[in-house]
């Protein structure tokens, strides 16, 4: 019975949040090993979307973003405290910028590669912070894609 009072619930934490929640359950710390994925949504009509892995490793914090498009220039990333709709406008991490590289599978896309040694997943996870991608260098303030962190929910906001 008690095995079956435990599948419910975890039935109905997939059903509500989505298969990432099973996938990422809430803890005090997330060690090593532990990933959470972020939908990067397009913004100012851009057509440019993608998707950032935070793995927690016992280095630091890496960071991947893998986007839709190839840039022409290299677009700057960062992470920001707020949200998509109320990005503080000042970078709280940086990240490698954005350039022509190839996915997993050889195909090309945007990438970025970051190792972050003065932050957590659980810091990030458990406060309110963004990751956004600028148009280029010259334009770093038009924003291109950009997704909320968020524990086991992914997911962007488009503008």
């Amino acid at each position: 019975m008690a095995k079956h009072l435990v599948w419910l619930a975890v039935l109905g934490l997939v059903l509500a949040n989505g298969p990432a929640a099973a996938q990422n359950p809430p803890s005090a710390q997330m060690g090593a090993g532990t990933s959470v994925t972020v939908i990067l949504a397009p913004q100012n009509k851009s057509n440019e979307s993608g998707m950032a892995t935070l793995t927690q490793t016992s280095k630091g914090l890496q960071v991947v973003l893998t986007m839709t498009t190839v840039p022409t220039d290299p677009q700057p990333a960062h992470i920001h405290k707020g949200t998509c709709s109320t990005l503080d406008p000042k970078p709280a991490y940086p990240l490698t910028n954005v350039t022509k590289g190839t996915d997993a599978q050889g195909n090309p896309k945007g990438v970025s590669t970051t190792l972050l040694t003065n932050v957590t997943l659980n810091d990030l996870t458990t406060g309110t912070y963004a990751i956004n991608v600028h148009k280029s260098v010259d334009d770093i303030k038009t924003y291109v894609a950009c997704g909320d962190i968020k524990r086991g929910n992914p997911g962007g906001t488009s503008q």
